[in-house]
């Protein structure tokens, strides 16, 4: 089964998109075509949001479902006329949260994503900035000053990690790739033995690995299964011998992986 799901709001979309598909993932047998309409934040734009979701019913000959983050109960209901199945996920809890605090809320637009906090959005872009600079190696020399060092075989997600990590969570996160001269040393890199605290190691299933850098260099050694599977067993010997906590990645999504990073590091 095929069905359409459009995520509205007066900003980016992210909360919508985010709460929505939160919502789909409980629906495994259905397909859903996901369309983002971000920043309908006046009439014009709300009703032009509702002749695309109605053409999209036209073609669909079904109604689709149309999540909204939209904080203007003018706009809101606008939108609320493009199908039978809209959910607003905004007017759902604010009532309740007013009533429970007694008072009224804002209803202001992009306070999620916003810079309402100068202090922390800086704290997020010189995460970012840092992890950027310390990706795959760069920059060793400063290792000290991350608030994580994910360890790893090329390609078991480590970039993406910390990527994630600097944007969600505002952490300096550096990696490092593990390398045949490090298996080769049998110990920890003696660049990293100064921030040995700060060490969290990922793995993967040598099947999974190989198929990936297959994607990536289809040719040569690089992505042999027998090689993955020996650098695989290699850097979790090493992450035993030296007590690094290690996560498998194989089936698990970044958001899951940098929680589990941020718990077992004790790091808020």
């Amino acid at each position: 089964m095929n069905r359409r799901a459009f995520f509205v709001s007066d900003r980016t979309g992210i909360t919508a998109e985010t709460l929505g598909l939160s919502l789909l993932t409980q629906f495994p047998d259905i397909a859903f075509k996901r369309t983002n309409i971000p920043f309908v934040s006046n009439e014009l734009a709300a009703h032009a949001a509702v002749a695309t979701i109605q053409r999209a019913a036209l073609e669909d000959k079904v109604a689709p479902l149309v999540f909204s983050t939209l904080t203007d109960p003018a706009i809101q209901r606008i939108i609320a006329t493009s199908s039978p199945h809209v959910f607003d996920l905004f007017g759902t809890f604010i009532v309740p949260l007013e009533t429970a605090l007694g008072v009224q809320s804002s209803h202001t637009a992009g306070k999620m994503h916003g810079v309402a906090d100068i202090h922390a959005y800086e704290k997020r872009m010189a995460a970012l900035n840092f992890t950027l600079s310390h990706d795959d190696g760069l920059s060793p020399r400063d290792l000290n000053e991350a608030d994580v060092v994910l360890l790893g075989v090329s390609r078991c997600g480590k970039t993406p990690t910390c990527l994630y990590l600097a944007m969600h969570y505002s952490l300096k996160a550096a990696n490092y790739p593990l390398t045949d001269d490090d298996f080769d040393a049998t110990k920890l890199p003696k660049i990293l033995r100064p921030c040995r605290e700060k060490l969290y190691g990922l793995t993967i299933v040598p099947e999974q690995l190989s198929r990936i850098r297959r994607e990536r260099r289809p040719h040569g050694d690089y992505a042999s299964l027998i090689r993955c599977r020996a650098e695989v067993s290699k850097a979790e010997a090493l992450f035993r011998t030296e007590n690094v906590q290690y996560i498998d990645t194989t089936t698990v999504s970044i958001e899951e992986i940098a929680a589990t990073v941020v718990r077992d590091m004790g790091l808020h």
